[in-house]
This record gives C-alpha cells, sequence and structure tokens, in this order.
C-alpha cells in the first residue's frame, strides 16, 4: 500500500506534515493535520494523565464531558486504531465515529491514519464511502462517510453528517460533540442495540448550555440512571497535565512556569467579558450554570402537609455559662418532652437514616431524619434545629436520636471544623455506618446532582416549612457545583440567621441512604447523671434498671 503522505486527494483530506507557523501549531494543536509525521501516541510523556485514564477506562458505557483542547478526540482515535487493527480474538470490532460535522470527521480520520502506521504499522488506503442510515419509519438516508480498512479485516468508518437514527450498527460507536447533534438521546438509542454483541459506546463534547440534551446525559449519568461511566476533564486539566509543555515541544520553545501561566491566562482573557462562554468551552461548565439549581414550585412539590413541623430549640448566649446540671436538664426536657414523643411515633418497620450540618454560633445545626419507604422515597420524619447549643448538649441531643432509630441504616454529618468532633463520636457510637464527610468542591460535585435529581423525581418528601423552602432555594450552581453560596445568608421566619442550613442536611441524609453496609447490633451498660434520656456521659436512654437499652443497628447491603 501506498505511505498515507501519498495519497490523492479523493482519498486523503491534509497531509499530516508538522505546520511551522507558531499561530497554526497553537490553534490546530493535537488535530489531524498538525501532528508530527513521527510523533508515537504511545511513547512516554506523550499523552497526559487525563488522555491515560480515558483510554484506560473499558466500560462498556462511558461519557465524557470536555473543555477545548483536552485531547480527548485524539486519543479516542487512537483507541479506535488499536480495536480496529485487533484481530477478533484479541478483541477487534469495527468502530464508527460520529461527529456533529463532517469537518470533524475527517480529521478524526486524519488521526487514525496516522496512527494506523505509526503505531498498528499498517499502510493505510483513506475510501469515501456510503453509509445507508435506516430511518425510524423505515425510509433510508445515504449518508457519506470516509473508511480505512485494516488487515484484521475490520474498520474505522467516520461518518459525515449527523445521523439521528444510527441502526444496524455493531461494534464501537464514537459519537463526538454530542451536545451538538440535533438530538443525542435519539442517537444513543439508536446505536444501543449494538451492546447486544459486545459493542461500546462513548458519548464525548463540550458543553453547548445547561438546558441541553448533552447536559441532562451527563446528569443522568453522574447520577447513576443511565449506566454510563462519566468523566470530566477541563482545560485547566489538560494545562496542569502537561498541555503547554507539548506546546512548548511542537514550537522547539523552552517551557517555564512563567510563560505557562501567562500563556493560559491569555487565552482566557480572549473570551473578554463572556466569562459563562469561557467556563463552558474551557471548564466544561454549561453555560446559564449559574443560577438557582431548584425552583421554587418544584420544592414544594416535594413538600408534604403530612410531615411533622420542624422542631427548633434556641438558646440564650448565657447558656454555655450554666452548671453544667443546669444546661443537662433543659436538654433533657427537651429530648424527653419533645423528641421523644416523636420518635417514638416512627415506623419500626421502616429503615431510617440522618443527615447533619453542623453549627455552633451564627448559623443553625440541622439534622434531616429520612425514614425510606417501601416505595423508596425519603420522607422527612424529623427536622431538628439547633441554635447556640454547646458542644456537649449537641451531642446529648444527637445520641439520643439516633439510639431511638428503628433500623438505622446510616448517618453523614458535616466533619469541617468545629463539626470534626461530633461527626467522630458518631462514628464512633454507631460504627460504620457512619459517614464524617468534608463538604467540598469535590464532594459537592459528586453528590449533590443526586440530591436534586430527586426533586425532579419526587423520591423524597419534606415538610411544608418557610425555611426549609428558602434554604433547599438557595442551592445555586457555583463554578459548576452546587451549593449554597458562600456569602449566601438569610433571615429565618424566627428572625435568627441562616445560611441554607437544611438543605445540605437534606443533602448529606440522601447521601447516607445510598450508602452500603452490614447488618449488626450492640448493647451498652454505661449510667449516666439522669436515668431517663440523653446524659452528660453521652449513654443511650437508660431502661428502669439504669442499664443501657439494646440498640439494634439495621444496615443494608454488605462492606
Amino acid at each position: 500500500m501506498p505511505d498515507i503522505t501519498s495519497l490523492t486527494s479523493s482519498q486523503w483530506v491534509d497531509p499530516p506534515v508538522l505546520s511551522r507557523d507558531p499561530n497554526a501549531v497553537l490553534e490546530g494543536l493535537l488535530r489531524g493535520a498538525d501532528i508530527p509525521e513521527d510523533l508515537d501516541p504511545l511513547a512516554d510523556g506523550v499523552l497526559m494523565e487525563h488522555q491515560k485514564l480515558w483510554i484506560a477506562d473499558d466500560s462498556d458505557l462511558k461519557g465524557c464531558a470536555k473543555g477545548r483542547r483536552t485531547g480527548i478526540t485524539f486519543v479516542e482515535a487512537l483507541d479506535h486504531t488499536l480495536i480496529a487493527a485487533a484481530k477478533r480474538s484479541a478483541g477487534g470490532q469495527n468502530c464508527f465515529y460520529i461527529p456533529d460535522s463532517k469537518p470533524k470527521g475527517r480529521e478524526f480520520i486524519g488521526y487514525a491514519a496516522h496512527f494506523a502506521k505509526v503505531v498498528a504499522k499498517e499502510m493505510v488506503t483513506i475510501e469515501d464511502g456510503i453509509f445507508f442510515d435506516l430511518k425510524a419509519d423505515g425510509t433510508t438516508q445515504a449518508i457519506s462517510s470516509y473508511i480505512i480498512r485494516f488487515a484484521s479485516g475490520f474498520r474505522i468508518e467516520a461518518l459525515s453528517s449527523r445521523p439521528e437514527n444510527i441502526r444496524g450498527l455493531q461494534g464501537v460507536v464514537c459519537i463526538d460533540e454530542a451536545a451538538f447533534h440535533r438530538n443525542v438521546h435519539d442517537v444513543i438509542d439508536a446505536v444501543n442495540a449494538l451492546l447486544i454483541w459486545g459493542g461500546k459506546i462513548r458519548v464525548i463534547s463540550s458543553h453547548n448550555g445547561i438546558s441541553s440534551a448533552f447536559n441532562e446525559f451527563i446528569k443522568e449519568g453522574v447520577v447513576g440512571k443511565n449506566g454510563f461511566n462519566i468523566h470530566t476533564y477541563s482545560f485547566g486539566d489538560a494545562v496542569k497535565n502537561g498541555l503547554f509543555k507539548r506546546v512548548c515541544l511542537i514550537k522547539g520553545e523552552e517551557w517555564t512556569a512563567e510563560k505557562e501561566a501567562a500563556w493560559e491566562a491569555k487565552i482566557r482573557k480572549s473570551y473578554g467579558s463572556r466569562t459563562a462562554k469561557m467556563k463552558q468551552e474551557l471548564d466544561a461548565i454549561p453555560a446559564e450554570a449559574e443560577g438557582a439549581a431548584l425552583t421554587r414550585v418544584l420544592i414544594e412539590s416535594c413538600m408534604s402537609r403530612d410531615l411533622p413541623a420542624v422542631v427548633r430549640w434556641d438558646r440564650p448566649d448565657d447558656f454555655k455559662n450554666l452548671e453544667d446540671f443546669e444546661r443537662e436538664e433543659q436538654a433533657n426536657e427537651f429530648c424527653e418532652g419533645v423528641l421523644r414523643p416523636l420518635l417514638s411515633s416512627l415506623d419500626r418497620e421502616r429503615e431510617h437514616c440522618f443527615g447533619e450540618d453542623f453549627a455552633r454560633s451564627g448559623d443553625k445545626t440541622a439534622i434531616v431524619i429520612f425514614e425510606i419507604g417501601a416505595d423508596l422515597i425519603r420522607r422527612a420524619r424529623l427536622v431538628v434545629e439547633l441554635k447556640n447549643i454547646p458542644f456537649d448538649q449537641q451531642r446529648d441531643i444527637l445520641f439520643f436520636i439516633g439510639d431511638l432509630l428503628p433500623r438505622l441504616v446510616g448517618g453523614a454529618l458535616d466533619a469541617r471544623g468545629n463539626g470534626q468532633y461530633l461527626a467522630e463520636k458518631a462514628r464512633q457510637r454507631w460504627g460504620e455506618c457512619i459517614h464524617e464527610v468534608m463538604l467540598s468542591a469535590k464532594w459537592y460535585a459528586l453528590n449533590m446532582p443526586a440530591y436534586i435529581e430527586a426533586f425532579t423525581d419526587k423520591s423524597l418528601l419534606l415538610p411544608f416549612d418557610a425555611d426549609v423552602l428558602a434554604d433547599h432555594q438557595a442551592l445555586a450552581y457555583v463554578n459548576g457545583i452546587i451549593k449554597v453560596p458562600d456569602e449566601h445568608s438569610t433571615k429565618g421566619a424566627d428572625g435568627y440567621d441562616r445560611h441554607g442550613d437544611t438543605a445540605p442536611a437534606g443533602a448529606l441524609a440522601w447521601f447516607a441512604s445510598t450508602q452500603e453496609a452490614i447488618a449488626y447490633e450492640y448493647e451498652t451498660a454505661r449510667k449516666t447523671a439522669s436515668s431517663s434520656g440523653a446524659g452528660h456521659n453521652g449513654g443511650p436512654p437508660l431502661d428502669d434498671d439504669g442499664r443501657g437499652r439494646s440498640v439494634d443497628v439495621y444496615l443494608r447491603g454488605s462492606l
């Protein structure tokens, strides 16, 4: 076969020569027409870390939200080449690339042709082909394509238009720039059948707005609703992983940290005041994702007047200066007089879990207790808010609540700052079903989408309460993650400051309800200063003989 650099114009799109124009190199970085002829992508230091992670994921279903210049299409072409060049016994299959435009298909084939020569050691030709797209109504549409055939008998085929009902494919299918397809769900639905015979589906794209079908696809994947393993790689990730070093290598320039910082700043500055556009294209944050995560109508649709009102207990500032026995006595009155009747009314047959967002002064500690119904709806059977309560009494109140929860399957507590003490004590008391959560940007990114999705699915119910409503209205997209903004502050109905208190507590409770654990029970014989209720030593509620009651802790699944 002829060398790919000598193919005729009808066979080849652009010869893969290295441009010497610095601006062209920068603009065309990692494009099929601009990579050096001898570039070996498998050589040490060529692929960036995120590219390695993407190609190493061999899931049948995987998706990627990416920033520009991250090189995911580049490494996907490498993966297609390795698969198509392999024998059937080694996992070889046909590979199909479905871009949003004809130039993208040509670019992808340019990559694959290069890799065929350098990696697979095959001299290939590129054919113009016709793919007949079978539509749902039984008619067909002829779609032009570019094809590379390998000695293995398999091929890579890049379809140069935007088919919406690709049916009958068998092999590996990559849908690129999915956010710019007319309906990415139709395309995915059309190729799902190929999974029956061992095919694989990859969906990759930069974002195209928060309301796009692709963004919905990504959110569904993050919360495990569509089976796709989701990756997110931003331009910043690529820079951290050595993108500018590769720019310098191609341009023949020396890399320095100062030059890299100036280069990234120049690229970001080029967007001017279009901050949302910059974040979408570079940081993989869909535009318009800077606003409320939940509407009032949606929150109220997940509220029930059948659930108990929120229980609130607040103390004056000098409460902490009272004698120990006085604080314990007042806390015990609150537990026995207010909490015990509510806890005693809980369904003994249902699983329960809780989440706690800790505060000592200023804001409120919020504890949300979910009952997990037979219909899997999480119902907030008890919401407790504590204002200006000292650490010891917060501990005793939490222990009182947790010890009386039927079939406790878990709890999650904010373990930042002063909350770390109480989270640690809770885990010591109830074991591995307790999760000490550092509420970081990473945790929010991984777990808040599932909590927001629960409102859409109507799979949780909260009590009708003005402050609970306002707390959840405070949840917003901040740099692409959902949280209560740091600067957010409101006044509750009681006049006290709030910082979305029950919203993170609810998210933590939801998180706890989804974790796996084991079943066990324990018994304690510790005595407390009081023969009833939670004492200052942190013991459980006591029976008449002064012995601690056995507490059954029921945990689903297995570790």
